[in-house]
């Protein structure tokens, strides 16, 4: 079963996947949506942590230290950025820790590298936009007649006129206004940094 939400906290993220566990759909894996695969209804606690490793031994040992600790990691690559771990209520505390964190500035950690990586995503997209905006582009974006390039549409009539207009204007409008899909973007990951650089600075003054 795949399933398609966006999160921003990585607390509500987890609780989700463990009411998914208990309900028989355990995350197998994660790209642009959540991947699930059927198991036996069952209390499973999930943690995610974010990290990006510079190689795949890296990976390996940063997964195996895990294991150690009677956590499995289910779904995240070295690339990925968000890494699942899982543990089952049949694991029992016995075999390893309570979490995957060993303290609320390891935990707050997270957010603070997340934030890292919308700012890396965001900053070199400012320059692309500098060059797209500009006088011409400007005029550009202020004469939609412009956008249109079917030869001799203005001078078209009834209903011809109005079958070449509507069945062009989806590709005017991208050519007109492409970079403004761009400013969107660079303000959406500007969002995302800032939010996870405020989640970081609030769980570090909770544990002052």
């Amino acid at each position: 079963m795949k399933k398609f939400r966006i999160f921003l906290r990585l607390d509500k993220e987890e609780k989700w996947l463990e009411r998914m566990a208990s309900q028989g759909w355990l995350l197998a894996s994660k790209s642009w949506c959540y991947n699930f695969q059927k198991i036996t209804p069952e209390n499973q606690t999930i943690r995610i942590d974010y990290r990006i490793f510079k190689s795949q031994k890296d990976f390996s040992d940063y997964c195996m230290l895990f294991e150690d600790s009677g956590w499995h990691h289910i779904a995240g690559n070295r690339n990925s950025g968000s890494q699942y771990f899982r543990k089952s209520s049949a694991t029992g505390s016995a075999t390893g820790t309570e979490d995957i964190f060993s303290d609320t500035l390891s935990r707050a950690g997270r957010y603070k590298r997340i934030s890292d990586m919308w700012l890396s995503a965001a900053i070199p997209l400012v320059p692309l936009l500098t060059v797209l905006i500009n006088e011409e582009s400007l005029s550009y974006l202020f004469t939609p007649r412009e956008w249109y390039l079917t030869p001799g549409l203005w001078e078209l009539e009834g209903p011809g006129f109005w079958y070449a207009f509507l069945f062009e204007t989806p590709f005017a409008v991208g050519r007109g206004a492409s970079w403004c899909l761009l400013v969107i973007v660079i303000i959406c990951y500007c969002i995302f940094a800032v939010k996870s650089r405020l989640q970081y600075r609030s769980a570090v003054r909770l544990n002052e």
